[in-house]
């Protein structure tokens, strides 16, 4: 750089052949990484189509803050089914759902609506506070998988809306239970890796609560 401001044109200086060879391993390695990226990238999609659907939908897929996770349970696909869909009977099992309320009549289905509360603890961003949150069923496919969505409301904490998916499989053993959310909003992106952490830890709970309420009604046979 000279004082002007321009930058004298400099002529190439030669590789040496240490420098050479770096230059063709990187150059390999590059073409080995661009080769295997559409293999991983479809590798990836394959994992997601079967548990990150319901009737066509899944969640929220511009949301900065996800979080999934399965487990299996050794129940039957319908005790499992129930205990999922009776919602007004969550609170018997999940300890974390204080309160519950169905806003229209008979067994879910697709509009069904129902509110519940929960405890949120505090963060570094926002003080403890109990969440209550609207949920609205956008699918539902019986003994298959369920899918909904709505905002949760505390004090000074908001969560403008959350996609909830889950879904069920038989396999060898029991019933593989997978589950995946989003939550969107301003105040959770402030912080997506707290909001993050928060969210796992919740459905981590809410998996192993559905996993022993199931397996110890059906006293762990799987069919």
């Amino acid at each position: 750089m000279f004082g002007n401001g321009t930058t004298a044109a400099r002529a190439p200086r030669p590789l040496t052949r240490p420098r050479v060879r770096a230059a063709a391993t990187a150059l390999a390695l590059a073409g080995v990484l661009a080769a295997m990226a559409p293999t991983a990238q479809a590798a990836a999609h394959d994992r997601g189509t079967g548990e990150s659907r319901c009737g066509g939908r899944g969640v929220d897929s511009r949301a900065l803050i996800r979080y999934e996770s399965g487990i299996l349970i050794k129940a039957p696909l319908r005790t499992i089914w129930k205990l999922q869909t009776d919602v007004e009977r969550w609170p018997s099992w999940q300890p974390p759902v204080t309160t519950m309320e169905r806003l229209d009549p008979g067994p879910l289905r697709k509009r069904s609506q129902f509110r519940w509360t929960t405890p949120a603890p505090a963060t570094p961003a926002t003080p403890a506070t109990t969440l209550t949150i609207t949920s609205t069923v956008q699918r539902l496919r019986e003994r298959e998988c369920v899918l909904w969505k709505g905002p949760a409301i505390g004090e000074d904490l908001r969560i403008d809306e959350g996609v909830h998916l889950w879904t069920f499989r038989k396999t060898e053993g029991g019933v593989r239970v997978h589950t995946e959310e989003t939550w969107t909003g301003d105040q959770v992106e402030a912080d997506v890796r707290t909001a993050t952490e928060a969210l796992g830890r919740g459905l981590e709970a809410w998996l192993r609560d559905l996993k022993a309420t199931a397996e110890a009604s059906s006293g762990g046979r799987p069919h």
